[in-house]
């Protein structure tokens, strides 16, 4: 991801405060999605999977702090939360639960274009640096894309690709059902549970050596799967 295509989801109720933002982030031809309240913001989240969210805490149908929350379940995106709260509490509630910066308004165009290029900086460098992870015969390279089986180039669809990256990146932990569906497919389709059986079956016909007896795509009765390499 670079800076010259950040594509970043605004979720704000203000119309004023959002038209601000929204002309200010594309005079520096980023691309920007929004949303005036946390159920739609979840929503476009989910589909649009944007590089970056900026939040307000005050929406008028849920706190911000738990659209956060529930964001991070499926989401490694950096946050940067706007909000007129300056009590430190609040910024404490809100970092706690995955924000990676807070801006209290008003706040200058300066600061808020510092703040979203940082941001952005810092998730591409994490990008970068993600390792060559391997299980079994096979070898995943993140930064690539890539997925080999006994150093032949495996082919993933995308949606195949994004369940072993979530997977991945929690290794080792339990997964339900809802938190796997929520980070391939977006919140909207979290009771859509068959879909998640289907694309694993596939994971493991084409990465386990046994897909009948697997040993790193585990399935936890009753609750989801778990990855263990």
């Amino acid at each position: 991801m670079s800076q010259a295509e950040l594509r970043i989801l605004l979720i704000e109720d203000e119309p004023h405060i959002r038209r601000f933002v929204r002309s200010t982030l594309e005079a520096q031809q980023w691309t920007v999605y929004e949303a005036d309240c946390g159920q739609r913001g979840l929503v476009e989240a989910g589909s649009r999977q944007p590089d970056l969210l900026i939040v307000d805490l005050g929406l008028p149908d849920m706190d911000g702090v738990a659209l956060i929350r529930d964001f991070r379940h499926w989401s490694q995106a950096p946050v940067l939360v706007l909000s007129a709260r300056s009590d430190e509490a609040d910024k404490i509630a809100a970092l706690d639960a995955g924000a990676d910066d807070y801006l209290t308004k008003p706040f200058g165009v300066g600061e808020l274009l510092a703040r979203v290029r940082a941001l952005s900086r810092r998730h591409a460098r994490q990008l970068e640096a993600s390792p060559l992870l391997s299980f079994g015969e096979v070898s995943v390279d993140l930064a690539r894309r890539e997925v080999r089986r006994g150093g032949v180039e495996v082919a993933l669809t995308p949606m195949e690709y994004k369940l072993l990256c979530a997977l991945l990146r929690d290794a080792g932990k339990a997964l339900t059902h809802r938190m796997l569906m929520q980070a391939v497919w977006g919140p909207g389709h979290t009771d859509d549970s068959h879909y998640l059986r289907i694309y694993m079956s596939r994971l493991r016909q084409k990465l386990e050596q046994d897909p009948a007896q697997p040993v790193h795509f585990i399935t936890l009765s009753g609750v989801g799967y778990r990855f263990q390499f």
